[in-house]
């Protein structure tokens, strides 16, 4: 069983930034794709990033338009961890963002319906 968590949340002014970490525990990855959605009061959870990794130092990333040249993720493989840095908040970026992964790997983003691991999410609140 893989348990993924969550941290970094906050409240902040647009303009601002925020570093997101989700911490992954209960089994040794050897490829996974992992990142973050995120979900807005009454609207569907969307996809913000993910990357995809397969053993050694390299790994892919995925952005969606709305994020891409502002947020970045990044891992610490021997951490287990994942990160999400958002710079240029915006508040509609206001949201609870999840860390989600499946212990595959695809070179393309990490979809909604095959991420079996959710972490539990962390409130972001950009208020302008």
């Amino acid at each position: 069983q893989v348990q993924l968590v969550e941290s970094g949340g906050g409240a902040v002014q647009a303009g601002g930034s925020l570093r997101l970490s989700c911490v992954a525990s209960g089994r040794t990855f050897s490829s996974y794709m992992m990142g973050w959605f995120r979900q807005a009061p009454g609207k569907e959870r969307e996809f913000v990033s993910s990357l995809s990794w397969h053993g050694g130092s390299m790994y892919y990333t995925y952005y969606a338009d709305s994020v891409k040249d502002r947020f970045t993720i990044s891992r610490d493989n021997a951490k287990n961890t994942v990160f999400l840095q958002m710079n240029t908040l915006k508040p509609e970026d206001t949201a609870v963002y999840y860390c989600a992964a499946a212990l595959r790997y695809y070179n393309r983003k990490l979809q909604k319906d095959e991420a079996g691991y959710w972490g539990q999410g962390t409130q972001v609140t950009v208020s302008s």
